[in-house]
C-alpha cells in the first residue's frame, strides 16, 4: 500500500468530506514596482506580476470579532492613505484535519479578522467579465489563500479573478435563540453566506476600479464552495449581485431550519443550545468571550455541522423548494462532478457486506418498489464500485443533473460535465478523477498541488486538457457560453441532455448515466414528502427505509 493509500485509509479525509480544499499559496512570481487603484473606500496598492497586477487580502468587512461575533457583516469603513495588498489576509479559525490528507496545506495564521478578498485583474483590463471564487473545506475548513486556486492563468485569459474568506464552522452557521432575540429579522444562523454577500457588494460597488464589469459577474465553486454557489442562488439578498454561476461538485443536501424539527435534523436554534451546554457556555455572551480557536475545535468535537439555516430571510426554503418553483436566481449555469468523487472521500461511502446477497437484500429492504431499478444501476457484482457510485451520485450526480435541468426549464443555457480524467500517479493510487482532482486544471495550477497530493506529469498532454478547460471555464465567465479554439462544441443541456465528458481529452455526449437522476429525484421527493428524514449521503445501504410509492412524486 503506496504512501497516499495509507493516508486515505485513515480516514484523513473526513475533514474535506464534501468538502472542498484547505490549501495556501506557495508559488512565486516576479514582482517589480508597486501598483495602486482606488477604490470608493480608499487606496489599494497592489504588485505588478508579469502582465498582471494582483492585490491580496483587502479586507471588505470589519472584523467580525466581540459583539460582531454572530452578527451579519458591517461594510468595511473609508480608511486615508494607502493600504498594501501583498499577502494573503489570515484564515478563518477552524478545526483543521488531525492527520495530513491530499488536501493539507499550512493556511495558517488563523483570525477572526479574516472578512478578506483577493484580485487577480489583467494589466489594461477595462470593462472585463469577473469571476469570483468560493473555496470548499464543508464550511468547515478552507481559505482563500490556495496555490490550487491562483487566479493567475485565468486572469491572463482576461478575466478579473476574485478569491474569497467567509467564517466557517460554528462562527460561521451557528444559530441560537438569543442570537435570534437579537436580530432585527428575529432570525440567526448563516453568517457565512451574509460574508459572501457582503463580497459581493464589496466587488458591485468597487470591481471597476480594478478594470472588472460589475454586471458581468460569475460566482464560482467546488464542493462546499459549489454548495456557496446554491445558497446564493437561493437567497433573495443575494439577487443581482451576479449573473452567471459554477458549481462544480455541488450537493443539493436539506438543511436544518431555524426554529422547529425537520426532516429528521434538530433545528438551528436547537443546535445552539445544545453546543452551549457541552461548551459550559450556557448564554450568549459566555459564547462572545471564548478563544475561537477553542470555540471551533470543541464545536467540531460535538459534532456540529455547519450548513445553511432554512430562517425565512437568508435562506427561505430548502433548496429544492426554491429551484422546483424557480424562484432562485435567473442565471446561466455550468455544473458538473468527477466519477472518482467518493475514491478520497471513503468514509461516507457505508461498508461493504461480506456477501452480494446481503447487499441485495438491504436494498431490497430499504428501496422497496425501487430496488429493482436500482440494483440495475447498481448491481451486486462489484458492490464496491457500485457503494461508491451510489453515494457519488446522491451527492453530486443528482444535484449536478438537477441544476442544468432547473435552468433549462427557465429559459438559461445551462452546461453539464463529467470530469473523468485520470493519470499514473492518481490511478496507481486508485484515485481516478477523485473529489477536487478537477482543480488544477480548471485554474492551470498543475505544478501547485498541496504535498500528498497525486502528483500530475507536467506533459503536453496535460497541458492541453488544462489549457481547454481554462478557456471552456473563462469564456463561460465572460459570455455564459463555454467555449474553446482547440476542443470541441460544448452544447447546452437542452432537450437532448448534452454534456462534455473530460478525459483524456474533451469528449461531448448525450444522456448521461440514464435512469441515475430520475431514482434519486424519486427517493429525495418521498423523503421530503414524508419529512422523517434528510438526503445527504444517507443512501444505499446506509438509506433509512424509503416511503411507498407518493402521488406528489413525479
Amino acid at each position: 500500500m503506496n504512501r497516499i493509500m495509507k493516508v486515505i485509509m485513515k480516514g484523513a479525509v473526513l475533514t474535506s468530506l464534501v468538502i472542498g480544499l484547505p490549501s495556501c499559496a506557495t508559488g512565486k512570481s516576479i514582482m517589480s514596482s508597486e501598483t495602486i487603484v482606488q477604490t470608493k473606500v480608499g487606496s489599494v496598492g497592489g504588485q505588478q506580476e508579469n502582465t498582471l497586477r494582483v492585490f491580496k487580502g483587502i479586507p471588505y468587512a470589519e472584523a467580525p470579532i466581540g459583539e460582531l461575533r454572530w452578527k451579519p457583516p458591517v461594510a468595511k469603513a473609508l480608511w486615508n492613505g494607502v493600504m498594501q495588498a501583498n499577502e494573503f489576509g489570515a484564515s478563518c479559525p477552524q478545526p483543521g484535519s488531525p492527520v495530513p490528507n491530499i488536501y493539507s496545506e499550512n493556511i495558517a495564521p488563523f483570525s477572526e479578522d479574516c472578512l478578506s478578498l483577493n484580485i487577480w485583474m489583467p494589466e489594461n483590463a477595462k470593462n472585463a467579465p469577473v469571476f469570483v471564487w468560493i473555496h470548499g473545506g464543508a464550511l468547515r475548513n478552507g481559505s482563500s489563500k490556495g496555490s490550487l486556486y491562483d487566479g493567475s492563468k485565468m486572469a491572463e485569459r482576461g478575466n478579473i479573478v476574485v478569491s474569497i474568506n467567509y467564517r466557517l464552522g460554528v462562527l460561521g452557521y451557528m444559530a441560537h435563540p438569543e442570537l435570534s432575540a437579537e436580530s432585527e429579522h428575529s432570525v440567526s444562523g448563516n453568517y457565512g453566506t451574509l460574508d459572501q454577500i457582503e463580497a459581493l457588494r464589496w466587488i458591485s460597488k468597487n470591481i471597476e476600479a480594478f478594470g472588472g464589469d460589475a454586471g458581468n459577474v460569475t460566482i464560482a465553486g467546488e464542493s462546499a464552495g459549489a454548495l456557496s454557489v446554491m445558497y446564493l442562488m437561493s437567497s433573495p439578498q443575494a439577487h443581482g449581485l451576479f449573473s452567471k454561476a459554477i458549481a462544480q461538485s455541488a450537493y443539493m443536501v436539506s438543511s436544518p431550519e431555524l426554529k422547529r424539527k425537520a426532516l429528521g435534523q434538530f433545528s438551528g436554534e436547537e443546535w445552539g443550545g445544545y453546543l452551549g451546554k457541552k461548551l459550559q457556555a450556557e448564554t450568549l455572551s459566555a459564547l462572545r468571550e471564548m478563544n475561537a480557536q477553542d470555540l471551533v475545535k470543541g464545536a467540531a468535537a460535538a459534532g456540529f455541522m455547519p450548513l445553511g439555516i432554512v430562517d425565512g430571510h437568508v435562506l427561505p426554503d430548502q433548496m429544492v423548494n426554491i429551484f422546483d418553483r424557480g424562484e432562485q436566481a435567473q442565471v446561466p449555469i455550468l455544473t458538473g462532478f468527477n466519477s472518482g468523487e467518493i475514491r478520497s472521500l471513503r468514509i461516507l461511502a457505508p461498508k461493504r457486506p461480506a456477501k452480494s446477497s446481503t447487499y441485495e437484500a438491504e436494498i431490497r429492504t430499504r428501496y422497496l418498489d425501487l430496488a429493482d431499478e436500482f440494483l440495475r444501476l447498481y448491481p451486486s457484482n462489484n458492490m464496491q464500485e457500485s457503494i461508491w457510485a451510489t453515494t457519488r451520485d446522491g451527492l453530486y450526480s443528482w444535484t449536478s443533473e438537477r441544476l442544468v435541468r432547473n435552468q433549462t426549464t427557465l429559459g438559461h443555457n445551462s452546461f453539464l460535465y463529467l470530469f473523468d480524467h485520470g493519470y499514473p500517479n492518481a490511478d496507481k493510487a486508485d484515485l481516478h478523477a477523485f473529489h477536487g482532482s478537477e482543480l488544477p486544471y480548471m485554474f492551470g495550477t498543475l505544478s501547485k498541488t498541496p504535498k500528498l497530493w497525486p502528483k500530475i506529469p507536467l506533459n503536453t498532454a496535460e497541458a492541453d486538457l488544462s489549457n481547454a478547460m481554462l478557456d471552456y471555464w473563462s469564456n463561460f465567465a465572460s459570455t455564459g457560453v463555454p467555449t474553446t479554439a482547440n476542443g470541441p462544441i460544448w452544447p447546452a443541456f437542452g432537450s437532448e441532455k448534452a454534456y462534455m465528458v473530460f478525459g483524456d481529452k474533451p469528449e461531448a455526449a448525450t444522456k448521461l448515466m440514464p435512469g441515475m437522476f430520475e431514482l434519486h429525484e424519486e427517493a429525495v421527493c418521498r423523503r421530503l414528502t414524508s419529512g422523517e428524514h434528510p438526503w445527504n449521503w444517507n443512501v444505499g445501504l446506509a438509506s433509512p427505509i424509503l416511503s411507498r410509492e407518493n402521488t406528489n412524486c413525479p
